[in-house]
């Protein structure tokens, strides 16, 4: 019999190591409206890398669960934090987790009828995130933000229902560290 070897996580950077790793790169020109400073936005390079995707190839099926690594690099648009563009689930029932393992940051959670919780992530943190609740990833810090994730592969990803107002609050940047902004 044969001892295989599989994929592993570097707990210290958060990277996967993999034969077939699917990787995701999102630049800031895909995320326009998503920053609240138009001009700060429009003023900096659209080929600016503010955060990847790394993921273990999954088959997505019922009882099938994806793991992933978010890393969102450390840099603002005017004042406001890189971040996700933030999503619900396809299948709006189903959860997630989240584990921080490298630099620190915030977890933005949104529940469909517009309250928000906000997590600190950290090395070693663990965060839950419910069905029916959005969730944004910021880096407040000053160097990369990479959180690990587990989650059903049919959850999939709707950014669509956040477009129109996106969330209620904001991470902007303050002497020291942030601030909370609530949109109106």
């Amino acid at each position: 019999m044969d001892v295989s070897t599989p994929p592993s996580i570097n707990y210290v950077t958060g990277k996967i190591s993999t034969e077939n790793l699917v990787e995701k790169a999102t630049q800031l020109s895909a995320l326009n409206g998503i920053f609240a400073n138009q001009a700060a936005y429009e003023s900096l390079p659209g080929n600016t890398v503010v955060y990847r995707v790394e993921m273990l190839p999954t088959e997505s099926a019922e009882g099938e669960l994806n793991f992933g690594v978010s890393h969102v690099e450390a840099g603002c648009v005017g004042d406001e934090f890189f971040m996700t563009r933030g999503h619900f689930h396809e299948r709006i029932e189903q959860a997630e987790y989240y584990f921080g393992s490298v630099g620190e940051g915030l977890l933005i959670l949104q529940a469909q009828n517009g309250s928000v919780t906000v997590e600190k992530v950290f090395p070693g943190s663990i965060h839950h995130i419910g069905g029916f609740i959005a969730h944004r990833l910021v880096n407040t810090g000053d160097s990369r933000l990479s959180a690990l994730a587990v989650w059903p592969s049919i959850a999939g990803h709707n950014y669509d229902a956040l477009k129109e107002k996106g969330f209620n609050v904001r991470v902007m940047k303050e002497e020291g560290g942030f601030k909370l902004v609530r949109t109106p």
